[in-house]
């Protein structure tokens, strides 16, 4: 998704680095990560997601979905998270969080989208059913106020899910299914490899990094089959940009 115009003007006005986020979101943790590696400053605005303290109209005038992360650049919006990562990589180059090959660049791009596109039916599924559905149901006004200020149909429809015990358990087996055929493919990826695309950490480590520590952390996903994937774990865990931008945030 490409920049977008804000309804709040305080963000178009705002100058230097500022990221809206969550401790506990997999997908800010991402931009947390890419900040740090690039040693960049920025400007924290943090909402305890688990509080709703994102569902405000102040917030859906910035990101019109109400979703975290959000990074304001000198009063330019971006509000997916792989669009972010991409942003801060191409506009602050040092250093590069991507491969220079072309095939190795496109392979990157490949695992960045997959870790996305996951995101709702798989990732968010799988830990609401396992760990934090429960603290997110919505009383009849939270729900009402929700809605009015939610219209994209398969958010809504997620939250009305999650909230409601929902999920069938068809659309709980798809989760998981989907997150292990994931994890195997990255297990074969990082055969003989320390990192998923070329030879450097790049965007797609950073992508999925968040995927594997919040998957084990909140929803008990077992990883004992891929020991590929945990030793690469180990490595990124190791990187002071994950004390930073992951563990020092983790309300848990």
């Amino acid at each position: 998704m490409p920049p977008i115009s804000s309804s709040n003007p305080s963000a178009a006005g705002m100058t230097g680095l500022h990221l809206y986020h969550s401790g506990v979101s997999n997908c800010s943790m991402r931009v947390r990560i890419t900040l740090e590696e690039k040693g960049l400053e920025w400007e924290s605005h943090h909402f305890n997601i688990l509080r709703k303290e994102h569902l405000t109209p102040e917030y859906f005038d910035i990101n019109p979905k109400g979703l975290v992360p959000t990074l304001v650049h000198d009063g330019v919006v971006i509000t997916e998270s792989d669009d972010i990562i991409d942003y801060i990589d191409k506009n602050f180059s040092d250093p590069p969080l991507h491969p220079d090959d072309a095939d190795q660049l496109a392979l990157m791009y490949d695992w960045l989208r997959r870790a996305t596109s996951m995101h709702v039916k798989a990732v968010k599924t799988h830990i609401y059913e396992k760990r934090i559905g429960s603290s997110m149901a919505q009383s009849a006004e939270e729900k009402a106020n929700y809605e009015n200020l939610q219209s994209d149909p398969e958010l809504l429809e997620f939250h009305h899910k999650s909230t409601s015990g929902g999920f069938s358990q068809d659309e709980l087996d798809q989760a998981t299914a989907t997150l292990e055929t994931a994890f195997e493919d990255l297990e074969e990826a990082l055969d003989g490899k320390d990192w998923i695309a070329g030879d450097i950490f790049s965007l797609a480590d950073i992508a999925w990094m968040p995927l594997y520590f919040t998957l084990g952390e909140l929803a008990g996903f077992s990883f004992e089959d891929f020991p590929n994937v945990c030793a690469w774990s180990e490595r990124i865990a190791s990187r002071s940009s994950f004390q930073k931008g992951v563990r020092d945030w983790w309300p848990f």
